[in-house]
């Protein structure tokens, strides 16, 4: 399990809504590349791993997750200094010899309302 990044206090983060659609047959993979190099290279990089879920029933499985960062400056150098780290770029080679392990990603921003239950994050 990577180490916990800073905790932020939740009701002033920025945080990030991302949903992995995974290309056919490569769901597992996928799961395997974010237990065993991305969430730690997330937290390198001052990302923090906020909560994961599977959607196994939808075809071919969906990776849905949430990072936070302290705002959208923070997010933007975090994602280019994760995308050229060496740790990664050998890890996603890796792990797509055998092609794509995503059909689709999509991106959403959030920030927490001022009426919503906190969070502990970084715990």
């Amino acid at each position: 399990m990577p180490a916990s990044a800073p905790a932020l206090a939740p009701k002033n983060a920025f945080y990030e809504l991302r949903t992995y659609y995974a290309a056919p047959g490569k769901f597992e993979a996928l799961n395997a590349r974010f237990r065993n190099h991305t969430l730690a290279l997330f937290t390198k990089h001052g990302m923090i791993n906020v909560a994961y879920w599977s959607q196994p029933d939808v075809t071919d499985g969906k990776l849905i997750y949430v990072l936070a960062y302290k705002d959208l400056a923070a997010r933007d150098a975090a994602w280019a200094a994760f995308r050229a780290d060496p740790e990664w770029q050998a890890a996603a080679a890796a792990s797509e010899v055998g092609g794509k392990l995503t059909a689709k990603v999509e991106s959403v921003y959030l920030t927490m309302t001022d009426y919503s239950p906190t969070l502990r994050l970084g715990q």
